[in-house]
C-alpha cells in the first residue's frame, strides 16, 4: 500500500504551523519531505504522525481453518484456543478470521483478507493453533514475508510428526483439494474419494 503524501497546505493545517516553518524544518532535516516531478514538497503521512506524537496502532489477529464443514467443532476449538492464548499474553480480545477449505486453496476469503491487512502493515501478530492451519506448505516462506511487513506469526502448538505421518497428511490434503475441484466439496463423490484414499494409505 502506497503511503499517503500531503501537500504543504494540508500538512501545515494538520501540524498547526506555517508554510515557512515546514520549509525550514525540511532544510534542517527535522522533517523528511519528498519531491514531486515538478519539485514541489510533499509530506509523508508517517512524518505527520511522528511530529504529532501519534503511534500507529497495529492489530493482533487470529486465524483458524478447517478443511470441511463437517469439522465445525474443531473450528470452534481453534477459536477458543486462540482467544484464551491472546488473553493470557495480554493481547485482550482479538479478531479471529476463519476459513473452511483446503490449506492448498490460495483463494480462501479470510486468508486473502489477512494477506491484505498484513501487506498494509496493519497487523503486528498473527496467532494460529497449528502451522498448517495457516498454510499447508511453505509456512517458513510465509513467515519471512510477514516479517518483512513487521508481522510476527505465533504458533500455539508445535506438533512433532514422523515423516510418514506428514506424508500421509500431505497426500490426503492434495487428493481432497483436487477432488473438491472435480466434484465439489459437499458432493457424495468427493466424500467417497477422500475416504477411499484415507483407507488406502492410513
Amino acid at each position: 500500500m502506497v503511503e499517503r503524501l500531503y501537500t504543504i497546505k494540508e500538512a501545515k493545517k494538520l501540524l498547526g504551523v506555517t508554510t515557512w516553518t515546514i520549509q525550514q524544518w525540511d532544510r534542517q532535516g527535522k522533517i523528511k519531505c519528498v519531491r514531486t516531478v515538478g519539485g514541489r514538497r510533499r509530506v509523508p503521512e508517517s512524518e505527520i504522525k511522528r511530529l504529532l506524537g501519534l503511534k500507529e496502532e497495529r492489530a493482533v489477529v487470529g486465524y483458524a481453518r478447517v478443511s470441511s464443514s463437517t469439522q465445525r467443532d474443531d473450528l470452534e476449538r481453534q477459536k477458543q484456543l486462540i482467544s484464551s492464548y491472546a488473553r493470557e499474553k495480554g493481547y485482550g480480545e482479538i479478531q479471529i478470521l476463519t476459513d473452511i477449505g483446503s490449506g492448498l486453496n490460495e483463494k480462501r476469503k479470510s486468508f486473502l483478507k489477512l494477506l491484505e491487512t498484513v501487506s498494509e502493515k496493519r497487523v503486528s501478530k498473527v496467532i494460529v493453533a497449528y502451522e498448517d492451519r495457516l498454510t499447508r506448505f511453505g509456512f517458513e516462506i510465509l513467515r519471512r514475508i510477514f516479517s518483512a511487513f513487521g508481522t510476527e506469526i505465533e504458533v500455539i502448538n508445535h506438533e512433532e510428526k514422523t515423516p510418514q505421518a506428514e506424508l500421509i497428511e500431505d497426500l490426503i490434503t492434495i487428493v481432497s483439494h483436487f477432488a473438491g475441484k472435480l466434484y465439489g466439496m459437499r458432493s457424495h463423490r468427493y466424500e467417497e474419494v477422500v475416504e477411499g484414499v484415507r483407507k488406502l494409505i492410513g
